[in-house]
């Protein structure tokens, strides 16, 4: 029972593993081979595994897109067509309802990067548990995995960049000296200074937090499950990763949604003068 157990705490382990690139322990560059050694590599090294899918995802997104853009025309469109139609039709929809700081040619192009990229990111999780990762072990690969969107670094980097993006506007459309002072003087107004300061400040950082953390908390614990059905027996492993991969479906949809949603937001927020 206890070999069992190691075994089946080792497949865990070794399926939340990222393939990651950096310093090891001898002071040369290469490939972790265990979870120790991508420890001890810190804070500068690279998930392979991650980087890649994403970059793979975002060509994938352009291609499709793009190939629909060019076929496109005025008669009856073909099912691809129709479906991209469908998806921008429903971001521009979304942008405008949520959208209400004026004009900015950037955030429905931006909204609809993020959902379609982040669904396809997340889509990924309905693949086989063990197909990606066997494969990658047939190439020589000691880890991979294949959902981008259950690294946290992944999450963090997109909230960061929309972080940015909302510093900016909000400097750029209220100026240095009005988001100083929004973050100075509002709520309490001048005598509330000190206050005031940590509450604006913390409500500034919550937001990229919120957003890499709700993400990467869903997709991990959707991750999860998987692996604990894989580690069942395989009768019990088909009756309950079908009812499972439909209800995920919804999941993986609705976090893409929320984050651009969240997204429009935070940057109508920084478009208003007062929010």
């Amino acid at each position: 029972m206890s070999s069992e157990a190691l075994t089946s705490a080792e497949y865990i382990k070794h399926h939340l593993q990222n393939l990651t690139y950096g310093k090891l322990p001898d002071g040369s560059l290469g490939i972790a081979h265990t979870a120790e050694q991508a420890k001890e590599m810190g804070f500068w090294a690279i998930n392979l595994d991650t980087l890649g899918m994403s970059l793979l995802l975002g060509v994938v997104f352009l291609y499709l897109f793009n190939k629909v853009a060019q076929r496109a025309a005025a008669g009856v469109p073909f099912g691809l067509q129709n479906f991209v139609e469908w998806i921008v039709e429903f971001i521009d929809t979304s942008v405008r309802g949520s959208f209400s700081g004026g004009k900015n040619d950037l955030v429905a192009p931006l909204a609809l990067t993020i959902f379609i990229w982040i669904f396809l990111m997340n889509l990924m999780d309905l693949l086989p548990i063990d197909f990606i990762p066997l494969i990658a072990h047939e190439a020589g690969l000691p880890f991979f995995k294949v959902v981008p969107s259950t690294d946290p670094n992944a999450t963090f980097g997109m909230s960061i960049a929309v972080f940015l993006l909302v510093i900016f506007y909000s400097v750029k459309i209220k100026g240095a000296g009005g988001f100083i002072g929004e973050l100075t003087l509002q709520p309490f107004g001048k005598w509330g200074l000190p206050a005031n300061i940590f509450l604006e400040g913390v409500n500034l950082i919550a937001k990229p937090v919120s957003l890499a953390l709700r993400l990467f908390g869903n997709m991990y614990a959707g991750e999860m499950i998987f692996i604990l059905i894989a580690l069942l027996p395989f009768w019990v492993q088909w009756s309950l990763s079908l009812p499972w991969a439909i209800f995920h479906i919804l999941i993986i949809t609705l976090q893409a949604f929320i984050f651009m949603t969240l997204t429009i937001v935070y940057l109508d927020m920084a478009h208003q003068e007062h929010h």
